[in-house]
């Protein structure tokens, strides 16, 4: 998949041009190579023997009950300490300044604007109208000149809401407005791989609609591309929030994002690990876009699935010290439509870069497979297993049944309390430093009340697992638009996982 040799100007092209445009957009990664794509969500191999374990498994509950369900527990908790550990290092790892790239101002400034290369902006929409003015004040705050900018606004064919909110606001004027065939999947990915074909740029980087960036976060970019080794494909920004004290949710959300792109991303840049990308400011060499097949247009975590084909790929990515803001969930509803979307991409990915596992060892190494395991498999279906605890720990204390008892003989009991204490301080203890660090006073509850947080996630997990099972490429639509910006957008008062 690979964006078009000489792009014709938006608006010219041939209903010959779209219709190729659209089927590499949607099945470019599955023809160049079928394993790679999610288009179908279980390889038989991989069906056959989740079935054979859910078959002895039941089998072994009617046969021994007691016994299975100890072993399971065991299991249950080696993978929560496992996690928690790996969770650790990777934090104390992201603690080290060289961990993340930084380029300061001046430095970012000093770049004439004819040595700076041609960059594009992907930003796909889908029935947002209330944010695309929030585009234009962003795309024109960029400090970037004009003649070596392309920013392309993607948009449904059919999204008459959007496209005519467009036209009032004036976005032509700013952006050029590409309209994407309407056909399914209806994803992100899909539009993104369909605005490659009009793509100029030697750097292409995606921002959602709503997102505020860094005046200054392309320049920055250009001068870490100059600085890094060559292998460096793609370079990350970090995300945070303009609301993050509307609500507790909201503070809980920027919690997230502050350890997760303040720490344990570049915890995983200094460690060498895949780095699944989030969702919007992840910076791409163009020409690495086209030799690793860009976006799958059936994964819904599609920047998560390209960064871990960059790394099998032998590049990587780095992490940079210049923030986006984005509007935080302030609904929990939509939040949880958002989060199970999240879970469902990354079993999704898993699951395809698992399906020739031998393969994937050999291009990630055995550490990066076991984190790339426990990051994508282990965190979704973590959040799914923490019900269940939760409820034997609240059957527990309410009536200390005996099969409770049964369950957590000494060997297990105490490494499930090591689990539950240290495992749980570790964690709030992670995110008060993260929300020091990035200067807001007001992530203090939050920080402190993120279990509460943990058991939203749970919802979203089980929910996400449910949806992969039963229409693995569905994707979910986040609605934005339900708060205010903050009328100063700095990071100490918003900073802020994917994504």
């Amino acid at each position: 998949m690979t964006a078009s040799a000489t792009p014709p100007p938006v608006g010219t092209e041939t209903p010959q041009f779209r219709a190729a445009a659209l089927a590499d957009a949607i099945n470019g990664l599955a023809r160049k190579d079928p394993l790679a794509s999610a288009a179908v969500a279980f390889v038989p191999w991989q069906r056959n023997t989740a079935l054979l374990v859910l078959a002895a498994i039941a089998a072994a509950l009617a046969l021994a009950p007691v016994a299975t369900l100890t072993v399971i527990t065991v299991v249950s908790t080696a993978g929560y300490l496992a996690m928690m550990a790996d969770r650790i290092l990777l934090f104390t790892r992201g603690l080290d300044a060289s961990a993340i790239v930084t380029v300061t101002d001046a430095d970012a400034s000093a770049v004439p604007d004819e040595d700076l290369p041609a960059y594009t902006i992907l930003v796909p929409a889908y029935d947002e109208p209330e944010v695309v003015g929030d585009l234009i004040v962003a795309m024109t705050a960029l400090d970037y000149p004009a003649d070596k900018l392309q920013v392309l606004l993607l948009l449904e064919e059919d999204d008459d809401v959007t496209i005519a909110a467009a036209r009032r606001a004036g976005v032509s004027e700013v952006v050029e407005v590409v309209l994407v065939p309407a056909a399914d999947p209806r994803t992100k990915p899909k539009a993104c791989n369909y605005g490659l074909h009009f793509a100029t740029g030697d750097i292409v980087t995606i921002f959602d609609a709503e997102d505020l960036p860094d005046p200054l976060q392309l320049r920055r970019v250009v001068v870490a591309f100059s600085r890094l080794p060559a292998t460096v494909a793609c370079i990350q920004a970090k995300l945070a929030f303009h609301n993050g004290s509307q609500n507790l949710l909201t503070g809980w959300f920027t919690a997230d994002y502050a350890l997760w792109f303040g720490y344990l991303l570049p915890g995983l840049m200094k460690s060498r690990s895949p780095i699944p990308l989030g969702g919007t400011s992840n910076h791409l060499r163009a020409d690495v876009i086209a030799e690793v097949g860009a976006w799958d247009g059936f994964n819904v975590t599609e920047d998560a699935d390209l960064g871990v084909r960059i790394a099998a790929s032998g590049y990587s990515t780095a992490v940079l010290d210049s923030t986006t803001l984005e509007e935080a969930n302030s609904d929990p509803i939509n939040w949880i439509r958002q989060r199970s979307r999240w879970y469902k991409g990354y079993l999704q990915t898993w699951l395809v870069h698992m399906r020739r596992p031998a393969r994937t060892w050999r291009a990630l190494g055995p550490v990066g497979t076991y984190r790339f395991t426990l990051l994508l498999a282990g965190t979704p279906l973590t959040a799914c297993i923490n019900m269940t605890f939760w409820s034997l720990t609240a059957a527990w204390i309410l009536g200390q049944p005996s099969v409770i008892v049964a369950l957590f003989p000494p060997y297990i009991y105490y490494f499930s309390l090591l689990s539950l204490i240290v495992g749980n301080v570790a964690t709030i203890y992670m995110y008060l430093v993260a929300s020091r660090e990035s200067g807001n006073a007001s992530l203090l509850i939050p920080s402190l009340t993120m279990p509460l947080y943990w058991v939203m996630m749970s919802v979203a997990a089980l929910k996400g697992c449910w949806q992969l099972l039963r229409n693995p490429s569905y994707w979910e639509k986040t609605f934005h638009g339900l708060s205010v910006p903050a009328s100063s957008p700095a990071q100490g008062d918003d900073a802020g996982d994917p994504r």
